[in-house]
């Protein structure tokens, strides 16, 4: 088994690594010393359709630390996140903390995620898919943020 995780996942709190190495699970990427920008040319230069693809990572990225994941938790997610990409997010992240839906966007995209149409919208579409709060994160979209709820995170 393989997995795609390259260079520069090395310095963020990756608990998924710690597994895949307990697992046995190839990282030939990582393994290779290839960073993100260069899997990037190398994805372009042999004309694969993904090589811009936004990074997009596991779906368990966007609980907090030691919150239950289910499949229930991972479906409002993962449909919440895709309303916003409907709606022309098309970086974005929808954390979990309990009942609370932490929306990070680009700090740019904010004022267009508060408009009274498409925030009206988003609320009502996250709270059908269960969430009992409806947030937008003010720092805006970042990589790694739930490692801010761990004991020494900022």
């Amino acid at each position: 088994m393989a997995e795609g995780s390259n260079v520069d996942d090395i310095g963020d709190y990756r608990p998924g690594l710690k597994a895949a190495a307990e697992l046995s699970v190839k990282s030939p990427l990582r393994e290779a010393g290839l960073r993100k920008n260069e899997i990037r040319m190398i994805s372009k230069a042999m004309g694969l359709p993904t090589w811009s693809k936004p990074a997009y990572a596991c779906l368990a990225s966007r609980f907090v630390y030691g919150e239950e994941i289910t499949e229930e938790k991972l479906y409002m997610i993962d449909q919440a996140e895709q309303f916003l990409i409907e709606h022309g997010f098309l970086e974005e992240r929808v954390r979990l903390h309990g009942n609370i839906a932490r929306i990070e966007v680009p700090a740019k995209d904010i004022p267009k995620l508060v408009e009274e149409d498409i925030r009206e919208s988003v609320y009502k579409r996250f709270t059908d898919l269960g969430f009992k709060f409806v947030t937008i994160d003010m720092k805006g979209y970042r990589l790694g943020s739930m490692n801010a709820t761990l004991n020494n995170g900022k």
